[in-house]
């Protein structure tokens, strides 16, 4: 016996299709799991163009005010798509009137917000996540697996990079549906929360708790015209962001992000260094993992030799994370499949009864970690976290 579960989606940009094909998809992979997603209501302020997507991607209905959405009796699930500093009072909504919430990331604008939608969360005790979707990348999650079976011995390193070159124009505007992660009112910070977020959630996943940070920033075009009042509007968010931190365990990371590397679109990757081997990952690359292994799992031995070296690991065997359900080893899968695996993930968990991470509990982390990066840059410091 299966569950119809109705979601009411806010937003229908970038993250609303995502979010979409999952829901349409999860079933037909995953038809194991209890619950069926039902693609129940769509709410956005747009009416054409939310006519269109819920055409589209098969939305029984529209909602133009969230209000009147997350009111509905026939809505078991929210999940918000919406710019940044609409997150808070949607969440806080959703778990009152009882209903699951999921939201993207970055969970809030800053700390504060975070902690009163956990707090909301937590009060109503329903179903929650958040869409940290690069955990669910196969690759990753074999990583994951690799780091908890002990393969790399004692943590020393850990470094990430995520490199875009979408905003080097000066002549882009900011703010608008398209832009508002140039708009620090909607976005609350720039790259720091829009791209080293994912790096920072992955990092605690596999590494553990970031306990202080020392960082830098910077905005190269200091005023852009804003698209919704036609005005040169000084930019307030960050454009690159570089970092130094401490982890728990006692190793030691190093973040990168901007918008302005020229000739990368989304270069994403990280490298974790222990004592016993190593782990590198590229989402250019993403159907592969490479591994460096010094000491033999199995015996304890080094493996020190004539053909020591990394390995690059095809992760399409049905033995890896998510694919046994879904080709034959050697055919590949995309990005949109991780949002898949995420919402297959969240819906095993609401079976069981265990909360699917990242919860708002976790993302709140990683949202502490974004202030003291934020925090340090501002006056120029190494900045506690608070995690331990």
């Amino acid at each position: 016996m299966t569950k119809p579960l109705n979601i009411g989606m806010i937003g229908y940009g970038f993250m609303g299709k995502a979010h979409s094909n999952a829901y349409r998809r999860v079933a037909n992979f995953f038809p194991e799991l209890e619950y069926r997603p039902v693609l129940k209501a769509v709410c956005a302020r747009d009416e054409v163009q939310l006519a269109q997507f819920a055409s589209n991607w098969g939305y029984e209905s529209v909602e133009t005010d969230w209000r009147a959405l997350i009111a509905r009796d026939d809505i078991d699930a929210v999940d918000i798509c919406v710019p940044n500093n609409l997150h808070h009072d949607i969440a806080i909504a959703a778990a009152e009137a009882g209903k699951w919430v999921l939201c993207e990331k970055p969970l809030s604008m800053d700390v504060a917000e975070g902690e009163a939608m956990v707090a909301a969360i937590e009060k109503a005790g329903v179903p929650n996540m958040v869409w940290y979707n690069y955990r669910r990348v196969p690759a990753i999650s074999l990583a994951k697996q690799i780091v908890d079976e002990g393969r790399l011995g004692r943590p020393f390193h850990y470094r990430a990079l995520f490199l875009q070159d979408w905003t080097i124009a000066e002549d882009i505007p900011q703010g608008g549906a398209a832009l508002w992660r140039l708009d620090a009112g909607a976005a609350g910070s720039g790259v720091t929360g829009d791209l080293i977020a994912h790096c920072l959630d992955t990092a605690m996943w596999l590494n553990g708790p970031i306990t202080s940070v020392v960082a830098s920033t910077e905005t190269f075009v200091k005023e852009r015209i804003h698209q919704e009042t036609g005005v040169p509007t000084p930019v307030g968010i960050d454009d690159a962001c570089m970092l130094l931190a401490r982890f728990a365990n006692g190793s030691m990371g190093t973040f990168e992000s901007t918008r302005y590397a020229r000739g990368h679109k989304a270069l994403k990757t990280f490298e974790m260094n222990g004592a016993d081997g190593s782990v590198f990952f590229d989402l250019h690359d993403d159907q592969y993992l490479q591994l460096f292994e010094y000491r033999s799992k199995q015996t304890g031995e080094k493996t020190e030799g004539h053909l020591n070296g990394w390995r690059k690991i095809h992760v399409t065997n049905a033995e890896h994370p998510y694919m046994d359900h879904w080709w034959v080893p050697g055919l590949t899968i995309g990005y949109e499949h991780s949002f898949v695996h995420a919402l297959a993930d969240f819906l095993r968990g609401v079976e069981t009864g265990k909360l699917t991470e990242p919860t708002f509990g976790t993302a709140l982390e990683t949202q502490k970690v974004c202030d003291a990066i934020l925090t340090s840059a501002k006056e120029g410091r190494w900045v506690e976290t608070g995690l331990e």
